[in-house]
């Protein structure tokens, strides 16, 4: 029997996940790198473009790939000629090598997880719990896999009680473009099918495991009727036109995995979940040797793709800018901005929403008046940074507040990542104000524009807090103009019928 230390399984999960927050698994990388080579869309091209010059940056700098480090999750298959020698709980140690990697001095992760859900919220401060599964297999070894899920591809898991009958690709075909473009695309769909309501969803999340292996699959053809499945489901979705950060093009997914298990005759069950741009996990043993040995890439093996803007790129200064300039940019649209803008996401909107529905003043900086601000939850800062990665955060979790921020504060643009809900395209219309997307997962690339960063109110919301970031040459693209029009609902749609034309 083999018997590894609650240090070597607490070190193994701590070093993982340090790991994976700079590391993309190389098998996504060169995934990522035949979809920018075959991408016909430009916007959707340059967006892939900068997805992969962030994950080479942090490579090189071993600093998160994206500004939401995740909730962490662990596979644990434990051999049962296997055991660990500790008298505490396995989600203990678990959750002290959560802790030991998210407070790591020199590569501090971002805290996400928040305790009372259902009420107060409070961040745990150091990530934990993790969600942890565990099952027993034959063997004298522990197999562990760990995942850091960021929330906007989470938040856009389904489930679905199919009749036995029922058409499971078609399913998949109308429920994708449902989801929007907020988890990201081009990453991963998981798929689970059969066995009860949870068995699906954890089989859809345990399949985002594997490697991206869908072109060896398509060059040797498909053995059972879940790689057809695969292989169908891949296809026809890159057949909608959402691509890349859903700008329209060909690449909305890099692979479809698919898991199954006997169900109910009277039941089908499907869970699909989505794996994002900053695809995070990798797969280590233990056999009482000693702590998981992880080999770092080679740089050599990133793809040599520089992001330029280019000469048609548009300045905007947020210090001088007005109503009138924003009514004249463009959708698709790039665009630098310079300048100062405040933050604000969830915790910090419901703040504004309460103060001013009391009748009372907003704290002392947070005057939005002409304004932008930016939806993000930046990483803290290590060395000379002015602020660790900050990429956007979903912006349609902002929608609800959108007619009282635009109303009530004289806020002037929205910087977040994915679209907005037909209602708010029709109140950025109505205000006459801008919407600008920045790139999900390049969280790395954009802080490198943030040259100034202070905290201004909320600061016990900690990631959530409003700063004011003082920014040069922040690159963002026009999403929805000051007219209405939406590059998520018009660049999908023109794509959509190009493809269905050439392929």
């Amino acid at each position: 029997m083999n018997v590894i230390s609650e240090s070597d399984f607490i070190t193994s999960v701590a070093d993982a996940l340090q790991f994976i927050s700079y590391y993309h698994p190389l098998d996504f990388i060169q995934a990522m790198h035949r979809a920018y080579d075959a991408e016909p869309s430009q916007s959707a091209k340059d967006a892939i473009a900068q997805i992969l010059v962030n994950s080479r940056m942090s490579a090189e700098g071993k600093r998160p790939l994206c500004q939401d480090t995740g909730i962490v999750v662990g596979f644990v298959k434990m051999g049962v000629e296997a055991r660990i020698d500790t008298k505490r709980p396995l989600q203990e140690l678990f959750d002290e090598g959560i802790r030991r990697a998210y407070q790591n001095q020199s590569n501090p992760l971002r805290a996400s997880i928040v305790a009372d859900p259902a009420g107060k919220r409070r961040n745990t401060k150091d990530n934990t719990p993790g969600v942890l599964h565990v099952e027993f297999v034959t063997g004298d070894k522990i197999e562990v896999s760990v995942a850091a899920k960021g929330g906007g591809s989470e938040n856009k898991s389904k489930l679905e009680m199919l009749n036995p009958n029922d058409d499971i690709v078609q399913w998949v075909l109308d429920t994708v473009p449902e989801m929007g473009a907020g988890w990201c695309p081009p990453g991963v769909l998981g798929i689970g099918i059969g066995g009860t309501a949870e068995k699906a969803m954890l089989m859809a999340k345990e399949s985002l495991m594997a490697p991206v292996d869908i072109q060896e699959l398509r060059a040797r053809g498909a053995k059972t009727r879940a790689e057809e499945l695969r292989l169908e489901i891949y296809e026809k979705v890159n057949k909608l036109g959402i691509g890349a950060q859903g700008l329209g093009g060909l690449a909305t997914v890099l692979d479809v995995k698919v898991l199954e298990y006997p169900t109910h005759a009277a039941s089908c069950p499907v869970a699909m979940i989505p794996n994002c741009a900053a695809t995070r996990h990798v797969h280590f043993e233990l056999d009482g040797s000693g702590p998981a040995k992880l080999t770092p890439p080679s740089l050599d093996d990133w793809p040599k793709i520089s992001f330029s803007l280019g000469e048609g790129a548009r300045k905007l200064n947020l210090a001088t800018v007005t109503r009138e300039e924003v009514a004249t940019l463009k959708p698709g649209e790039t665009v630098l901005l310079s300048g100062k803008l405040l933050t604000g996401r969830d915790a910090a909107h419901k703040r504004i929403a309460d103060i001013i529905n009391k009748g009372e003043k907003l704290p002392e900086g947070v005057d939005f008046t002409n304004r932008f601000i930016y939806y993000v939850g930046p990483v803290d800062p290590v060395g000379t940074e002015v602020v660790g990665p900050a990429g956007p955060t979903t912006a349609t979790r902002m929608d609800k507040y959108t007619e009282l921020m635009l109303s009530k504060t004289g806020l002037l643009g929205m910087v977040g990542k994915g679209e907005r809900g037909p209602e708010t395209v029709e109140l950025i219309k109505k205000h006459r104000a801008v919407y600008l997307m920045a790139v999900g997962g390049a969280a790395y690339l954009v802080s490198k524009a943030i040259v100034g960063s202070r905290v201004v109110a909320f600061e016990d919301l900690g990631m959530e807090a409003i700063y004011e970031f003082e920014v040069k040459d922040m690159p963002v693209t026009v999403a929805v103009d000051s007219s209405g029009v939406s590059v998520h609902e018009v660049g999908p749609a023109t794509w959509k019928k190009k493809l269905l034309k050439v392929l």
